[in-house]
């Protein structure tokens, strides 16, 4: 009797950085990201990079915020957060450590990506803040890494990063 293997791609960093086109690699399989995100997703991402830019420059810590960039987690996965915040300066052409938060913008095409399997992705990779923000419903959804488990954080207003400072972003003006 024959069996039937079933083979998946296994793609690394080394493979990414040579295609054409925005890809993200999660377990070694390829994702075509979305068409351009639409101008809705891009204003939130403008309005939510300018909030906490503006938190970090009142905090007098080395932080900055970052969209986008890759955040290389092993060599088979990397991702494209819509912004996230380092607290140590980035010596590569891509992050290899924790960022201390990150924040993903739902779209139609990654609701499921983002909520089920980047969830999990950061959560594994020590991320201590993990924003979700729905367009549709104007919800922002906040989780803080609590003895390795992502809880959920109503109504955030405040951000303790590992440096134990503190930024307050105005996340009302998003929309």
């Amino acid at each position: 009797m024959s069996r039937s293997t079933k083979i998946l791609p296994n793609y690394t960093y080394d493979d990414y950085i040579n295609w054409e086109g925005e890809w993200e690699i999660i377990d070694g399989i390829p994702y075509a990201m979305s068409p351009m995100p639409s101008p809705q997703h891009q204003n939130i991402s403008v309005n939510i990079s300018a909030a906490f830019h503006q938190a970090i420059r009142k905090n007098s810590c080395e932080r900055k915020a970052y969209q986008p960039i890759d955040l290389k987690i092993v060599d088979e996965t990397v991702v494209h957060p819509d912004l996230l915040v380092v607290c140590q300066p980035i010596n590569k052409q891509y992050l290899d450590f924790p960022p201390e938060l990150v924040v993903e913008i739902l779209s139609p095409s990654s609701q499921l990506k983002d909520k089920i399997t980047k969830l999990e992705l950061y959560q594994n990779f020590g991320v201590k803040y993990y924003l979700i923000i729905d367009p549709e419903t104007n919800l922002i959804i906040c989780y803080q890494l609590t003895e390795g488990t992502y809880q959920e954080v109503p109504k955030v207003r405040e951000f303790k990063l590992t440096d134990n400072s503190i930024i307050q972003p105005d996340l009302s003006e998003i929309w």
